[in-house]
């Protein structure tokens, strides 16, 4: 189809502490930093998304880029959710992995054919690590 949606490329979560939050991510998930600055960290995500971790209302004023061009204002408030696939199978894996820094675990759930861990970040956002299955016919 012309004109089609390949995926989904940035998501955006917000910090009072952009350094911190993009050690945790980094630290916990491996994730490669793109761009560090005292506005935002971009993190590459398996190889095909950008996680966006932007300071709490940086972002609220349009920014005119050198290059040309504005980036229109956005920010956001409270604590969101994000989900992560994972390999069906690494639930043990990861499980081990967050309690062994200290990250509670706060709920586990079956969906469909599919599991998630779900856990807060350093500002409160709920991620989830989700197996393929939890969504009917959807097997990432």
């Amino acid at each position: 189809m012309e004109g089609k949606i390949n995926g989904i490329l940035e998501s955006a979560l917000y910090f009072p502490d952009v350094k911190s939050a993009s050690e945790f991510y980094c630290e916990l998930f491996g994730f490669e930093v793109l761009l560090n600055s005292d506005r935002l960290a971009a993190l590459r995500v398996g190889g095909k998304q950008v996680l966006l971790l932007f300071k709490e209302e940086s972002s609220v004023h349009e920014i005119e880029l050198p290059t040309g061009g504005i980036i229109p204002p956005h920010d956001g408030k409270g604590p969101v959710h994000i989900a992560f696939s994972i390999d069906r199978g690494s639930e043990e894996f990861w499980r081990e992995r967050l309690t062994s820094r200290n990250i509670t675990i706060e709920s586990e759930v079956s969906f469909n054919q599919g599991y998630s861990l779900y856990f807060r970040d350093t500002n409160m956002h709920l991620v989830e690590l989700a197996t393929p299955g939890i969504w009917n016919g959807l097997d990432v």
